[in-house]
């Protein structure tokens, strides 16, 4: 079995930020008894590094402009971050909201996930 441990120390130093990752699950009100759905913390303080592949330029039409981004989040291979999680991401003095869109792909010495800016829960 290979040692990745050097290669993964290596990716890690490059972690600049941080996230926190928020799931919208079904809460159950112990007094009422009432089901609801709600923002659920499941992961802080998560070092990572939010990298974006292009920036492209904005799109305009008859009404609106639109900004396209691609963007992938890195983070330590045991991180589960689902699809549809939002990420809280705070980078070079910057916090954004983006979500996870897609199956992540895991390595050995980190987890690559394809972001897209968080508008609202589905």
């Amino acid at each position: 079995m290979t040692d990745y441990s050097r290669v993964r120390g290596a990716v890690e130093r490059a972690y600049d930020g941080v996230c926190s990752v928020v799931e919208y699950r079904d809460v159950v009100d112990e007094v009422s008894g009432i089901t609801r759905k709600e923002e659920v913390v499941m992961a802080e303080g998560v070092a990572c590094k939010l990298s974006f592949e292009l920036n492209y330029p904005s799109e305009q039409t008859d009404t609106v402009s639109v900004i396209s981004q691609r963007a992938k989040l890195f983070v330590a291979p045991e991180v589960d971050i689902k699809n549809g999680s939002k990420i809280v991401v705070e980078q070079y003095g910057k916090k954004g909201e983006y979500c996870c869109c897609g199956e992540t792909a895991v390595y050995p010495t980190h987890r690559e996930i394809r972001v897209a800016p968080f508008v609202r829960w589905a």
